[in-house]
């Protein structure tokens, strides 16, 4: 047998293996429905399903978690400011409509990453009250240094009963 040859083989396949590996978020949407991710079609969430302007904030979930929907989209974050109880899990489902970004909560190691046409779906749970500043910390154009949001952190008592069709924000506080 050849050993040139097999090390040569296996260095190829290695790098073929791990360059992909290394570019997961950057692979293209429709892989990604080929491997069974969630999607939707960033140019008209806006308009139907999920992820319509009065579907996105805070919900109450029948388990006493709460869900939160968000959009991404140059160079904002929707709804700006997030209002979620302590001590409660917080299921995030956000999608971006138009680059990819990268959600993190400052002060935490909770980072999410946000690309066109796929929901990203994290599990956060905030045990102590407080504000949390959220930040796009991928380029996504000109405009990037300026997309900030805040997430609020309040005492249980102090969040508001939602009812199911409602949802929430820092406004409802």
């Amino acid at each position: 047998m050849n050993w040139r040859k097999l090390r040569i083989f296996l260095v190829t396949v290695l790098v073929l293996c791990v360059i992909p590996a290394t570019r997961y978020y950057q692979i293209d949407v429709p892989l990604l429905r080929f491997l069974g991710g969630s999607h939707v079609d960033p140019l008209s969430l806006h308009l139907s399903g999920e992820f319509v302007e009065n579907n996105l904030g805070t919900e109450q979930d029948a388990d006493g978690s709460v869900t939160v929907r968000m959009i991404a989209e140059q160079y904002l974050f929707v709804p700006h400011c997030i209002l979620v109880p302590a001590g409660i899990p917080v299921h995030l489902r956000i999608t971006s409509a138009d680059a990819v970004h990268s959600l993190v909560f400052d002060g935490t190691e909770y980072a999410v990453k946000v690309l066109p046409g796929a929901i990203s779906r994290a599990e956060l749970q905030f045990p102590r009250t407080g504000e949390y500043k959220t930040v796009c910390r991928e380029f996504c154009g000109a405009g990037h240094y300026a997309m900030r949001s805040e997430l609020k952190v309040v005492r249980r008592d102090q969040f508001p009963a939602l009812r199911p069709e409602e949802r929430g924000n820092c406004a409802a506080q």
